[in-house]
């Protein structure tokens, strides 16, 4: 396994550093510079537009952050690019002009967002990007279809497992993807501790990091069990300590 200490250096900012949707919104151009300014790492969701761009938007559906009818797979970049977030002046971004904007100042975690039958050459394309990115970057994923495609496409990026649960079945099911070449584990706060965590930390030496911390609770949750946090809603440099 190569080296990926940058993992768990700075806290990661979830959707970049974003002020709960009030003006600086998540996964958008200026939560990320806000995130890089502050020397943060910056975790982001991307899902495929329907002529297969990758573009940064957390919900499968459009009505949440724009207001719009529809999911996102049903449009085109150019469709998605005329929308606005929040009812501010920012548009959903693609993958391309978020690297280029970071410009490798900070690490960087790109969540696949997979949606069955609408995300196929995902893996690929995010892969070809960061490949060619000047810059640190890892990949991860909820979604298991999209977990085993790592291997074919992720080579020496970074590739992890994003998770929870606490019950039998689920921890099963996360011990199953061990055997697709994952790097790394993000797991939520809220069901940490647990025998999975335990095992790829002590067993097979993988860095942990935590999702979404809210709250002091949280962070002493996190650096109780874990190696790092995905944050939001607070400056963890000046509001809270680990």
């Amino acid at each position: 396994m190569s080296d990926i200490s940058w993992l768990t250096k700075r806290p990661v900012a979830h959707r970049g550093f974003h002020d709960l949707n009030n003006k600086r919104w998540e996964n958008t151009l200026p939560a990320f510079e806000a995130a890089a300014q502050r020397g943060y790492a910056i975790e982001c969701d991307v899902h495929l537009t329907s002529d297969g761009v990758p573009v940064i938007f957390h919900d499968h559906g459009l009505q949440r952050l724009t207001g719009t009818q529809g999911d996102i797979w049903q449009r085109t970049a150019v469709e998605i690019a005329a929308l606005r977030i929040g009812g501010t002046s920012d548009h959903p971004p693609t993958l391309r002009e978020m690297l280029d904007l970071v410009d490798g100042r900070v690490p960087l975690v790109v969540e696949l967002k997979g949606i069955p039958g609408h995300d196929n050459g995902l893996v690929e394309r995010v892969c070809e990007m960061l490949r060619a990115y000047d810059g640190t970057a890892a990949i991860m994923s909820f979604d298991h279809w999209l977990i085993r495609q790592f291997p074919a496409h992720a080579k020496d990026i970074p590739a992890g497992l994003t998770a929870c649960g606490s019950l039998t079945h689920e921890l099963e099911q996360h011990f199953s993807m061990l055997g697709h070449d994952i790097s790394f584990v993000s797991y939520g706060v809220f069901d940490l501790p647990n025998r999975f965590i335990t095992f790829v930390r002590e067993k097979l030496e993988m860095p942990v990091i935590s999702w979404t911390v809210r709250d002091q609770a949280d962070v002493t949750k996190t650096f109780a069990h874990v190696d790092q946090m995905t944050f939001e809603g607070f400056e963890p440099d000046s509001a809270l300590v680990s």
